[in-house]
């Protein structure tokens, strides 16, 4: 890569985990990336090595088999995965999520029962949240999951359908969210669903603009029955979980947001010292400096903003509005740069020969899942009136 990160890591174990992640990400993951997602390949085997590399656990509990490594940690690691394979990075960030899910709001015996196979990279996760009219208004729900047999051993019958579900058809376990109760807001459930649960099945594969290896499809549910015991927390407790989570993943978001931005600019800049144009490289024009001045401006700022929420999060205080800000700063940062360095490279950026297209198209997403920007300026914005 053309440029690299100067990073302020808290401990010397972070550091290591840092080079860790960029080595396999240069030489393992990259050297697979162009023909994947040409393909629309699903990356098992990417994230078969993530998680032998102990890198699918590390904002979790040793107890559980986590790596005990604060969020600004595991948020760089998902940052410097996305420079080089946003997909890879979107579908970490999405199975970190779901494994929260469960280490916050499950009893110590289903966490003991689940989290290990989660954290060693055994299981990959699936969080079930959206649905056709249900997307950012979580209260629109209508997934339905009604309670047969008693409280304690019966079975809850869910029917109803999730879009938008990423890793879909492909993970081990999906985080469903099904109403249970008619209130908008404390009808809602939370429930861990194995992806061989009969009555649950899946829609084909969405056909995407960008990131075609983040297979992206409806999860169908017709009748099929899940137990008791796979309900996290109490009955009506699914509101709840859902947007506490969702905190933590638009920073997981605005993490893979600044590294897809970071690998656009470093392909820009080593283009720009190697292009040459009237007899010397086209860098050393004043014109393309001060862009790319305004695009390396554009990451340290979402990297900045990104890890201040982390922090805050690391020190148990409060990080929502902080998070909403660094999913929109960072998410526009992605879509500017990408843009930008499709200029750069000139005709040679809009071919597939060069990744800038792939980070172009990749790019506009990120402005949209786990909460949209338009949403994300009314959480700043109410937060701001309290």
């Amino acid at each position: 890569m053309a440029t690299t990160v100067d990073r302020l890591l808290p401990t010397e174990e972070a550091e290591a985990l840092l080079e860790l992640t960029r080595e396999l990400a240069t030489k393992e993951l990259a050297p697979q990336v162009h023909d994947a997602e040409e393909n629309g390949e699903f990356p098992a085997a990417a994230y078969a090595l993530l998680g032998k590399s102990g890198l699918m656990s590390l904002p979790f509990a040793e107890q559980y088999g986590g790596g005990e490594q604060p969020y600004e940690v595991y948020l760089q690691v998902v940052e410097e995965i996305a420079a080089v394979w946003p997909s890879v990075a979107v579908g970490l960030s999405v199975h970190t999520l779901t494994a929260s899910v469960v280490a916050a709001n499950a009893s110590q015996e289903q966490c003991a029962t689940w989290l290990p196979r989660m954290l060693s990279g055994e299981w990959l996760g699936a969080y079930c949240l959206s649905e056709p009219q249900a997307g950012s208004d979580v209260s629109g729900i209508k997934t339905r999951a009604r309670l047969d047999g008693s409280a304690d051993n019966g079975e809850y019958v869910v029917s109803g359908t999730k879009q938008w579900i990423s890793n879909g058809s492909c993970a081990d376990y999906y985080i469903l969210f099904a109403r249970t109760g008619d209130h908008p807001t404390r009808g809602l459930s939370a429930f861990v669903v194995p992806a061989d649960t009969a009555g649950m099945s899946f829609g084909a594969p969405e056909k995407k603009m960008g990131l075609a290896c983040d297979v992206t499809t409806q999860v169908l549910f017709d009748q099929a029955r899940i137990p008791v015991g796979h309900r996290i927390g109490e009955e009506g407790d699914g509101m709840k979980v859902a947007l506490s989570a969702l905190d933590s993943g638009r920073l997981g978001i605005a993490a893979v947001a600044t590294g897809l931005a970071q690998g656009a600019m470093a392909l820009a800049v080593g283009y720009a010292r190697e292009r040459q144009q009237f007899g010397k490289a086209i860098g050393e024009f004043q014109g393309l400096q001060f862009l790319l001045a305004e695009l390396g401006v554009e990451v340290e700022r979402a990297r900045a903003t990104y890890l201040h929420a982390a922090r805050l999060k690391d020190a148990g205080r409060s990080f929502s509005r902080q998070a909403s800000i660094a999913k929109l700063c960072a998410s526009d940062a992605a879509m500017r740069v990408s843009t930008e360095a499709v200029q750069v490279l000139g005709g040679n950026g809009y071919t597939r020969d060069y990744p800038a297209e792939r980070y172009f198209r990749d790019a506009k997403v990120t402005q949209i899942f786990e909460g949209t920007n338009q949403i994300q300026r009314m959480v700043i914005g109410r937060d701001l009136l309290k």
